[in-house]
C-alpha cells in the first residue's frame, strides 16, 4: 500500500517549483509551511507499526491528505486522484512532482486506527495548536456554522425484527436470560417469526408475545452483575421493548403504537444511528457532522458528531464555546431559531444568519410578520385587531375569534383558528436537582453502558405488565415518569448513576379565561366586524 518513492531532491520537489502558485493564507499554503510541526512522527507512534517491514506512507503525508479530503469533501478515491494530479495537493503534502500517491485503502486504514485510539481528535488538536502559535486566525473574526448528513449503511429494522434481535443477543450473552422460558419465537433459529402478516389479530398476538418475552428476560437479569457488553445488550432490549408499543385493550396485551417515538432507534446493529429528513422527499439514516470554520482560509476551528435528527442550532452554539466574544457568525436558516439567536446574543456575537422562510397558510395570505408580538405585555395582535395572550409554552391561539372574522379567508384554514408560535428568550438556567432516593434494581450500573442520547422513558417508556401506561412512563404518561417495575431499565438524562431527582407532584395550572379583548382599527382602514360576546 506504499507509494513509489524516489530520493528527495530539489529538482523535482513540488514546493520548490510551484509554491508560488498556491495562494497565500490558504489551507494548502498552511500545510506546506507547517506540515512537519503539525504532524510530527512521535505524535503518531501509537498508530504506526514499529520494526522491520515495508516502509509505510509518512504520517505527515497521510494526515495532510485527510485534512484536504475533509476540506474539499472528496471520497477516498477522489482524494488519492487529486494527490496524483493536483499541484496544490503535492505542495501541501511535500511530494515530488512525479509522486504516484498511494492506494485509497491507506486512508481507510489510518482513519480506523485514529478512531479507535486514545486520541481520536489528534489531527484537529494539532491544527488548532499551530493556528494559535502562528496567529493565522488572530485578525479573522468570522466563523461559518454548517452541518451535513453522514449516511449510514445500516438497514432500518421494524419493531418485530428489533425485538427478536435484542432478545436473541441478551440470551446469547447472559446465562440467566437463556434459562427463561419464552414462547413467542424460537430465538435460536435465524429469521423472523412465523406469522400471518395480513391478519391484524395474529400480528398483535405476536407483538404481545415478543414484548412479554422481553419483559421476562429483563426481569431475570435484575440484580445480576453484568459486564459492559452484557449491560449494553440489556439496556438496548429495554429500549426497543418500549419505544414502539403501547398497552392493548386486554390486560397484558401489547400492540404497535400508531406514532413514531421521539429519537427512535432504527436498528439494533447500529443503535446510535437515527432517521432524519433533509426535505419532505429526501429521507436519510445515519449521523450529522457539525463544523465551525473560518471562511477565508477554510480552517476548521471545531467539529462535532451527533445523531442525524439533532438540531443544528444548539450544537452550533457549542462549537463556539472556546472562541472570544465579538465574532461574526454566518449560517443558514437552520441556525435561525429564537433560542440559537438568543444564545449568540448572550455570547456577544454578531449574527449574519439567513432567516427562516415565512410561509402563509393561505397562498398570498397573512404570515407571522403581519402579527404584532408584544413580549412585554405577553400578547399577540392579529391583522383584524384581536389580541391573544402568549401561554407559557410560547403559543398564542385565537381560537373562536377566527370563526366569524372577515379576514379568515386570508389567514387560516384550520378549524380551531390561527395559532402563532412565539420563541421567547430562554430563562435563566435552574440549579440541577438534588439527587435523593436510589433507583431500585441495577439501573445505576448501566449508566456507563448506555449510548449517548438513550432514554427509554423519554422514547416511550418500558412496558410493564403490572403497571398502567400512565404510571410506567409509556406514551399516555409523563415522558419522565417511572414506576418500580421499569425504573431499573431507564433513568432521566442528566442525573447521576442510579439517582432520581426529587419531582414533587404539581397539578397543571388552571385554565383562565382571557381578559376582554381590545379592538383596534385594521391597518388597511377597512372596517372590521365585531365578534359576538360569549
Amino acid at each position: 500500500m506504499s507509494p513509489a518513492r524516489h530520493a528527495s531532491d530539489a529538482q523535482m520537489d513540488a514546493a520548490t517549483w510551484c509554491r508560488h502558485l498556491v495562494p497565500d493564507r490558504s489551507v494548502y499554503a498552511f500545510l506546506a509551511d507547517h506540515r512537519q510541526q503539525l504532524f510530527p512522527p512521535e505524535a503518531f507512534e501509537d498508530l504506526t507499526r514499529q520494526g522491520r517491514g515495508h516502509p509505510s506512507v509518512p504520517v505527515e503525508v497521510v494526515a495532510s491528505v485527510l485534512v484536504l479530503q475533509a476540506l474539499e469533501g472528496l471520497s477516498d478515491r477522489e482524494a488519492v486522484s487529486a494527490l496524483r494530479r493536483d499541484i496544490a495537493w503535492k505542495v501541501a503534502c511535500g511530494l515530488r512532482l512525479d509522486d504516484e500517491g498511494f492506494h485509497p485503502t491507506v486512508l481507510v486504514y489510518w482513519r480506523n486506527r485514529i478512531r479507535v485510539s486514545d486520541r481520536p481528535r489528534r489531527i484537529l488538536e494539532a491544527v488548532r495548536q499551530v493556528v494559535q502559535a502562528t496567529g493565522v486566525l488572530a485578525d479573522r473574526r468570522r466563523r461559518v456554522l454548517d452541518s451535513t448528513i453522514l449516511e449510514d449503511a445500516v438497514a432500518t429494522q421494524d419493531t418485530v425484527t428489533q425485538l427478536v434481535a435484542a432478545i436473541r443477543r441478551v440470551r446469547r450473552l447472559v446465562p440467566q436470560a437463556r434459562a427463561v422460558e419464552v414462547g413467542a419465537h424460537d430465538y435460536d433459529r435465524a429469521g423472523k417469526p412465523v406469522c400471518d402478516w395480513d391478519d391484524p389479530q395474529a400480528k398483535q398476538a405476536l407483538v404481545t408475545g415478543l414484548v412479554n418475552d422481553a419483559l421476562a428476560v429483563l426481569a431475570a437479569v435484575v440484580g445480576v452483575e453484568l459486564t459492559a457488553e452484557q449491560a449494553e445488550a440489556v439496556a438496548l432490549l429495554a429500549l426497543v421493548a418500549g419505544q414502539d408499543v403501547e398497552a392493548g385493550e386486554q390486560p397484558g396485551s401489547w400492540r404497535i403504537a400508531r406514532k413514531v417515538a421521539k429519537d427512535r432507534v432504527i436498528s439494533t446493529v447500529d443503535p446510535q444511528a437515527r432517521h432524519t429528513r433533509k426535505t419532505s422527499a429526501a429521507r436519510r439514516d445515519g449521523y450529522k457532522a457539525h463544523v465551525a470554520a473560518e471562511p477565508e482560509t477554510g480552517l476548521f476551528t471545531e467539529c462535532a458528531l451527533t445523531a442525524a435528527g439533532a438540531p443544528d442550532g444548539p450544537t452550533g452554539v457549542l462549537l463556539l464555546d472556546d472562541e472570544e466574544p465579538g465574532l461574526e457568525v454566518l449560517g443558514d436558516s437552520a441556525y435561525g431559531s429564537g433560542e440559537t439567536r438568543a444564545a449568540l446574543r448572550v455570547a456577544n456575537h454578531t449574527q449574519t444568519i439567513k432567516p427562516a422562510p415565512l410561509t402563509a397558510a393561505v397562498p398570498g395570505g397573512f404570515t407571522k410578520h403581519d402579527f404584532t408580538i408584544d413580549q412585554q405585555a405577553g400578547t399577540v395582535t392579529c391583522p383584524a385587531g384581536w389580541k391573544a395572550p402568549i401561554t407559557a409554552s410560547g403559543q398564542a391561539s385565537f381560537g373562536r375569534r377566527c370563526r366569524r372574522c372577515p379576514l379568515r379567508q386570508r389567514c387560516t384554514t384550520a378549524t380551531g383558528g390561527r395559532t402563532i408560535h412565539v420563541h421567547c428568550a430562554p430563562p435563566a438556567a435552574a440549579p440541577p436537582p438534588a439527587a435523593s432516593s436510589r433507583a431500585t434494581g441495577a439501573g445505576g450500573r448501566w449508566s456507563s453502558a448506555r449510548l449517548p442520547g438513550w432514554s427509554p422513558t423519554a422514547a416511550g417508556g418500558c412496558p410493564t405488565a403490572g403497571s398502567s401506561a400512565t404510571r410506567c412512563g409509556c406514551r399516555s404518561g409523563s415522558a419522565r415518569s417511572t414506576c418500580a417495575a421499569c425504573s431499573s431499565w431507564a433513568w432521566p438524562a442528566g442525573t447521576g448513576p442510579g439517582c432520581w431527582p426529587d419531582r414533587p407532584a404539581q397539578p397543571p395550572p388552571p385554565r383562565t379565561r382571557s381578559p376582554a379583548i381590545a379592538r383596534r382599527p385594521h391597518p388597511s382602514g377597512q372596517p372590521t366586524t365585531a365578534l359576538p360576546q360569549r
